[in-house]
């Protein structure tokens, strides 16, 4: 429907059908708006599957949902590093939603993983936040070519589930945009999403529903944005000031109480019924949208999704360790499958997005149709306490192998949306099992079922790793193909694993106190700040091995000097020196050299995940332009790409770089410059007007003025030369009326003014 006609529309509703349109109540079911033919659309609880109600019972709950495919949660995906595999998954559930009715799955979730300790993180992308928006933005591209919304979650800051509801998020100007804002900046310019759902959260104070300056200024006005925002369900606080501020949509309805807020602000002219029209007519808009291209010959195929859901888990699991090639597994080696996670996987997180799923495949399964296994439940994850005869049974079976995987993780208690958690360990009781079966089979392989990263203490005892994380309803048959080397491994680490959870950035910090939650260590988050203090982790991001090896060779830049707007292509060759077909991802880092401005050691700002035949060598190709050299400068409030030199750098994870080069780069943007009687003769002399005009005035007197310090020193073993040049150095202006002869307060207040002409 053209916008001439909605607002048509809009003129004909009386003001309370406004305010319940705006407020819930309405979007649910046509009543009180029937008259008008506005349609009545359902959203689904996402985002790794359909969360669809099957009659009108409370859409929260679990019970009344449709059977349907559970897909790889955000960890999973992000560890994918794979734009056309977010876009893949991001189509099949915009088709499951035609095929459902469903108008917008309420998707993707791109909160940064400050800490590793967030309960939700199994839902998040990344630690990072240009990986966290390109598949973000893959993703929403995927969902509505189908014609199907999307409501990227939850703008912004919701970092932690504590006090998720009254928490405030109390971030620097900076640290906001480099980072949590940046998460979702390149999703919305990209791929224009047709909702965007607020977080419950306070930002500096302000709820996220009331803040103007997130939800008008920046996401509307900056970033282009022409959707509609909807609230986390019971995220608002006070719907006159959220309307105002650019929420259009509560979720869920008030039962009317908030309608009459609305609809009574207007009558008093507190509100603006203008506004009003505006914000139901980006409602409308977007119900529109869906209701006139519905694609009534859409079917659900549970099956087929099931294999998407496959294919997608198989990218994604990261091959952590591999001493002496103990993996792949050959079908023909009795190998001892031992916990629970072999027969029943631990595979979704607990939550909002919880799948009701029609079928789940376990790794125990899969493999018994091909290899020579044997299964020993090894613990039950009910509590964290030992069973010592499964204990016995799991030793037992590893004896009288040749090899034994393990399955491992967190428990469904361990992680979940609504609270946070407590430690980095997993059960005492699987980290016991480990224990004991690794002193009685030297060949061990573990894999790791969960949402976050987790402590290892027994690391140096397997011989190899293979973290699946929260894979989605398919992962046992994705796993068991990766093990048996049906699949090589081809994910990378989206986050990092710390060896402690001390190490972690927000540690001293994270959880806050009479919830405020500082953050403070800035924009530090994740890789930026292990990389930049050369601190060890267990594996940092981006690391990944594989069953063949690449071999990096000629990155070339094309230009060793630019100016900002430019722009800069880079090339690197990579050939797969193996001999089986394998997935690499290869990563750019730009790293300041000598910065001005307190920055990371190194950032990622490219990526591309390519596939390689054995002996094949591909070129892979990047365009930086200058946000890639830039940081956010709060004295002008924009990104500011710093004139000097950078490294461009190509490297297999954060902590592993292979190759570089050095570019220049010229700054096209100015940085307004005031000067006063305390700013220091180091900062004058290092701009170039500012070192003009100050040897033009006061040349001869600061010359006899150093002549005589510098005598000065020669007669005081207390002083030597690298002291003066300190010491002149950061000496304000101010300071000349003692130390530079025939200096008045007049002269300097006069060079101020020049300096400042």
């Amino acid at each position: 429907m053209n916008k001439e006609k909605i607002r048509h529309l809009i003129s004909q509703m009386t003001l309370e059908e406004k305010a319940g349109l705006c407020s819930g109540a309405d979007f649910w079911s046509t009543k009180g708006v029937e008259r008008l033919g506005i349609p009545a659309v359902s959203v689904s609880d996402g985002p790794h599957g359909l969360r669809k109600q099957s009659g009108e019972a409370d859409h929260l709950g679990l019970n009344e949902s449709i059977r349907a495919v559970c897909f790889p949660a955000g960890c999973a995906v992000a560890a994918s590093f794979d734009r056309e595999l977010a876009k893949t998954l991001g189509e099949t559930l915009g088709e499951e939603c035609q095929a459902e009715d469903i108008s917008t799955i309420l998707g993707p979730a791109m909160n940064i993983k400050r800490s590793p300790l967030c309960g939700r993180n199994f839902e998040y992308y990344s630690e990072d936040p240009l990986l966290s928006a390109e598949l973000g933005a893959a993703y929403v591209k995927g969902v509505q070519s189908k014609n199907v919304g999307t409501s990227p979650k939850h703008f912004m800051a919701n970092n932690q589930e504590y006090h998720r509801m009254t928490s405030d998020s109390r971030m620097d100007e900076r640290t906001m945009r480099e980072i949590y804002l940046a998460s979702f900046e390149g999703m919305v310019k990209q791929a224009r999403p047709w909702t965007i759902m607020n977080s419950y959260n306070k930002l500096n104070g302000t709820y996220l529903c009331e803040n103007k300056e997130i939800l008008t200024d920046i996401l509307r006005k900056e970033w282009g944005f022409d959707g509609y925002v909807m609230t986390d369900w019971g995220a608002m606080n006070n719907r006159v000031e959220a309307l105002q501020a650019g929420c259009n949509l509560e979720m869920p309805s008030s039962g009317g109480a908030t309608d009459a807020e609305i609809a009574a602000a207007v009558r008093e002219g507190t509100l603006s019924e203008e506004l009003l029209d505006d914000s139901c007519e980006e409602l409308l808009n977007i119900m529109f949208r869906y209701v006139e291209n519905r694609d009534p010959s859409a079917r659900l195929d549970l099956e087929k999704d099931h294999e998407t859901a496959r294919r997608i888990a198989e990218e994604c699991i990261v091959l952590l360790k591999n001493e002496e090639q103990l993996l792949p597994l050959s079908p023909k080696t009795k190998t001892a499958f031992i916990g629970k996670y072999a027969a029943a996987p631990r595979y979704q997180g607990g939550g909002s997005s919880h799948i009701n799923s029609f079928r789940v495949e376990s790794a125990l399964e899969q493999a018994e149709n091909f290899a020579d296994v044997v299964y020993a439940q090894g613990y039950d994850d009910a509590a964290d306490v030992t069973d010592e005869a499964l204990l016995s049974e799991a030793v037992e079976a590893a004896k009288h192998a040749k090899a034994a995987v393990i399955f491992a993780g967190l428990p469904d208690d361990f992680e979940s949306e609504g609270y946070d958690r407590k430690h980095l360990r997993m059960p005492d009781c699987q980290n016991r099992l480990i224990e004991a079966v690794a002193e009685v089979q030297p060949n061990v392989a573990v894999v790791l079922h969960n949402g976050a990263p987790v402590e290892m203490p027994w690391l140096s005892k397997v011989k190899a790793v293979l973290e699946v994380y929260l894979g989605g309803q398919a992962v046992g048959s994705a796993a068991a193909n990766v093990l048996y080397g049906k699949v090589n491994p081809g994910g990378r680490l989206p986050e990092t694993f710390p060896l402690r959870l001390q190490d972690t950035p927000c540690f001293l910090t994270y959880g806050g106190e009479n919830d405020r939650f500082e953050y403070r260590e800035g924009v530090f988050a994740g890789y930026r700040y292990y990389t930049s203090k050369e601190m060890p982790v267990l594996f940092p991001f981006g690391y990944g091995l594989s069953y063949t090896t690449f071999d990096y060779q000629n990155l070339h830049v094309e230009k060793d000097s630019i100016k900002e707007s430019e722009g800069l292509k880079v090339t690197v060759d990579v050939t797969n020196k193996g001999d089986r077909a394998g997935k690499e991802v290869v990563q750019l880092y730009v790293s300041p050299k000598d910065s001005k401005a307190i920055r990371p050691v190194r950032e990622l700002r490219g990526f591309e995940k390519i596939e390689l035949q054995p002996g094949e060598t591909k070129t892979v190709s990047f365009t930086l332009d200058s946000r890639a050299f830039s940081y956010w400068n709060t004295e002008i409030h924009d990104w500011y790409a710093e004139s000097g030199d950078y490294e461009i750098q190509i490297g297999k994870s954060a902590h592993e770089i292979l190759l570089r080069e050095a570019v220049h780069v010229e700054s096209e943007k100015a940085i307004p410059k005031t000067f006063h009687l305390n700013s220091t003769l180091g900062e004058i002399l290092a701009d170039p007007k500012g070192k003009m005009i100050m040897e033009q005035a006061m040349g001869g007197a600061m010359g006899a003025g150093a002549a005589e310090m510098a005598k000065s020193a020669d007669k005081d073993d207390a002083i030597n030369a690298e002291m003066m040049a300190a010491m002149m150095e950061a000496m304000p202006l101010r300071q000349l009326l003692s130390f530079v002869p025939g200096v008045t307060k007049e002269s300097l207040e006069q060079l101020v003014a020049a300096l400042n002409a």
